[in-house]
């Protein structure tokens, strides 16, 4: 066998390579933290530390940048990006897709942090802007559960019991229980910040930019995009409508294009 056959035999063995994101769909990216809970334990405060807020917009808005993501959100050790279906980073290969996000995640925390952060990455599809709003309001409920929990943990932790009480304390609570247990010490979970009830949103916005034009020697006015950080997310219906005219202002932008706008509902 020569060397290009013997190459190309091997390369059939990439089973994976020529998977990629469907023509038409929407996707997003989504980086968790691996290992995160030993990471920061011994080494932030808890419940929540503002520096590891800031790690992860971080590494959020070096994903969102890369990749020309036109949304994103972070809570806890998670990051999603959205991706639009003219997107054609990469070829919209999957095997790309996973694996540079991890890499790019891990690279931006870590160099943030100042500690080896690790991220694996997974890729979701949908068929409309409106089903990445729905995606990003599933994400939104899920920070609030998280931080509910999180929050009776370490309340119970700080108030003396061991990991293996607070947990089984913990065990089967109900929503109603947990704000109870938090009442009992002193703690009313709407008071806590909302960046962590409710995730860090990104988006980009439009500005304009004083300049001149030397050749004229006028004065003139440049549109930039720059991305914002949201730590005052809506919830619920305020926020996927914020979701969607994110998304779909930012697929205009990018395209210079009008588009339909999916249905709310």
């Amino acid at each position: 066998m020569d060397a290009d056959e013997f190459a190309a035999s091997q390369r059939e063995r990439e089973w994976f390579h020529a998977l990629t994101v469907p023509p038409g769909a929407w996707a997003v990216i989504r980086a968790d933290g691996r290992g995160f809970s030993q990471l920061t334990q011994a080494r932030f405060a808890k419940p929540y530390d503002e520096r590891v807020r800031e790690y992860m917009t971080a590494a959020a808005t070096c994903l969102m940048t890369e990749f020309g993501a036109v949304y994103g959100c972070t809570h806890s050790d998670e990051i999603s990006v959205a991706l639009p279906p003219d997107c054609q980073i990469f070829g919209r290969g999957l095997e790309k897709l996973v694996s540079v996000s991890a890499g790019i995640c891990s690279a931006a925390f870590t160099a943030a942090a100042g500690l080896p952060g690790h991220f694996d990455s997974r890729v979701w599809i949908g068929t409309s802007a409106a089903d990445v709003a729905d995606y990003f309001s599933w994400r939104q409920a899920d920070a609030a559960r998280s931080a509910l929990s999180t929050w009776c943990y370490w309340t119970l932790r700080q108030a003396g019991d061991s990991a293996q009480q607070a947990t089984a304390a913990l065990a089967g609570a109900s929503t109603a229980r947990q704000n109870e247990l938090l009442h009992q010490h002193g703690i009313n979970f709407n008071d806590v910040p909302c960046w962590q009830r409710r995730g860090i949103g990104l988006r980009w916005q439009s500005h304009r930019k004083p300049g001149n034009d030397p050749r004229t020697d006028t004065e003139t006015t440049a549109v930039r995009r720059r991305l914002h950080v949201d730590n005052e997310l809506p919830v619920k219906d305020d926020y996927r409508a914020m979701v969607m005219a994110a998304v779909t202002t930012g697929w205009r932008s990018r395209t210079g294009a009008a588009m339909p706008m999916a249905p709310a509902g």
